[in-house]
């Protein structure tokens, strides 16, 4: 299984030496306000998922139609997701090695990608039937359903992320 990453620690090893990364790895302001910036806009990114996931699941602002919270939700998710973007790829980039032989790092990274699928298959299969529960009616299941996937996912992205300096690493020399 460990040729499989040789690669890709290969190519954790060549960013490593940069300049740049070297220079973010060992700087005593920069990395932690890098990370601190990351938890910022991640909890501004999931507090806001939550606040729709709950509607979803019909516990949560039900007086409000699902569709202009999302309208109002929406601008903030996709600022909160850019800059936990923007600052997570620095993390990496500061410290490459870290996070490249890390198996939490990559259960985050796949708890952030199913639930990229999860918000795609909500916006091309459920949301089509908007128009018969946004005027305050419980959701369908498979809007009920896609909420508490969300919840559960984000969840374990923020759990991941807090465990990824306590897991235990592959290719350590």
């Amino acid at each position: 299984m460990g040729e499989l990453f040789m690669p890709l620690r290969d190519l954790a090893m060549w960013v490593s030496e940069f300049e740049n990364s070297i220079a973010l790895r060992e700087s005593q302001y920069v990395m932690p306000w890098v990370f601190v910036l990351h938890v910022i806009s991640l909890a501004m990114f999931a507090g806001t998922i939550l606040m729709m996931d709950l509607r979803l699941l019909g516990v949560g602002h039900m007086q409000t139609p699902f569709s202009q919270v999302q309208r109002r939700l929406f601008p903030w998710q996709m600022a909160g997701m850019a800059f936990a973007a923007i600052t997570g790829l620095a993390l990496v980039f500061g410290n490459p090695m870290n996070y490249v032989t890390n198996i939490i790092f990559w259960v985050k990274m796949l708890a952030i990608a199913l639930a990229g699928l999860n918000a795609l298959a909500f916006h091309f299969i459920t949301e089509y039937t908007l128009v018969d529960w946004d005027s305050g009616a419980r959701p369908p299941f498979g809007a009920k359903l896609a909420g508490a996937i969300s919840i559960v996912l984000w969840a374990n992205v923020i759990v991941s992320g807090r465990l990824i300096p306590y897991a235990l690493t592959w290719f350590r020399e």
